[in-house]
């Protein structure tokens, strides 16, 4: 059913919706939003197409940007939003209530073959779904951040979702150019952000025990595994080095590793003080327009660059 270009609506007009109603209009798609103002559905719109631009600007677009923008529409009624698609992805901020409230209203105005999907970041989905009357056809659907650019999708399904609801929805999101991770087991946080945490619960404790510096960290993690683990995973780099050798290391470091169950003090510290990065411009670091402006610069080229060699494969 999904895997023809169809009808998608977009719950939401923030940074994740329009980058996720972006990749899905570059393979082909029609994207309405709903938003509660005009305001919010022009943001919605100009966010999808400054990243439609920048997929055309690297030659990672099949068709010209105001070509895929007639394929945007937009309105502030959620009835009218929702009547014709065939799937319904929700990018509201991380509030389980919220969520709930507007699910359950979609599924009042959808069709009932219509597949509901939740674009958060790491809550459960069985927790979502309790509004629905149709669980069957709801499942998370993790977009990594920026979603035109990372082509990861995390599915995962709750306890009453039907398993043709998720080989749907994969099938759907592999004809979209995109990459879905299946989880076997609903879990707080998915795959990706699960292991993002357990990384930074050890460089803050890395940090607070003294060990070495945030800068030394963040350089030591460039230089090194941020650049291995982009061709082999966890799995597959210690089969590489040798699982006896893995086991060995375990034993020892193990014991030695952060249990800590409590954020760090330090980035408590931080957030209590109103220092909340670089969108204040003071975080564990300082931050100016002008940083913060070319560290996104060359990030995005790097994701780019990963793109451009993704397609070079396929």
């Amino acid at each position: 059913m999904l895997k023809i270009p169809s009808a998608i609506s977009s719950l939401g007009t923030g940074l994740m919706a329009a980058t996720t109603a972006a990749t899905l209009i570059a393979a082909g798609h029609s994207v309405i939003f709903w938003g509660r103002t005009e305001e919010s559905l022009q943001r919605g719109r100009d966010g999808a197409e400054k990243a439609l631009r920048e997929l055309e600007a690297n030659g990672l677009l099949k068709e010209r940007t105001p070509d895929c923008l007639e394929r945007i529409s937009g309105t502030t009624l959620l009835s009218e939003a929702v009547k014709g698609a065939s799937f319904i992805i929700e990018s509201l901020s991380e509030n389980l209530e919220l969520k709930r409230k507007i699910l359950g209203e979609t599924e009042k105005y959808c069709s009932p073959e219509a597949i509901l999907a939740s674009n958060t970041s790491g809550l459960l989905p069985s927790a979502i779904a309790l509004s629905l009357k149709r669980p069957g056809r709801f499942l998370v659907t993790h977009f990594w951040n920026p979603a035109h650019l990372i082509p990861l999708v995390e599915l995962c399904a709750g306890e009453n979702t039907a398993p043709e609801t998720t080989a749907q929805v994969k099938a759907f999101l592999e004809f979209s150019g995109k990459k879905p991770a299946v989880l076997t087991k609903e879990a707080h946080g998915f795959i990706v952000n699960r292991l993002q945490y357990a990384l930074l619960r050890e460089a803050f404790f890395i940090v607070d025990s003294g060990i070495a510096t945030m800068e030394g960290v963040d350089s030591a993690m460039k230089s090194s595994l941020g650049r291995r683990l982009a061709d082999t995973g966890p799995f597959e780099t210690a089969d590489l080095g040798g699982l006896d050798v893995f086991l060995s290391i375990m034993e020892y470091l193990y014991p030695d590793l952060s249990r800590e169950s409590d954020p760090s003090p330090l980035l408590r510290e931080k957030v209590e003080k109103g220092d909340l990065g670089a969108k204040t411009g003071r975080g564990l670091y300082d931050w100016t327009p002008e940083k913060r402006s070319a560290i996104l610069a060359k990030r995005q080229k790097t994701l780019i660059r990963f793109l451009k060699e993704d397609l070079k494969d396929s």
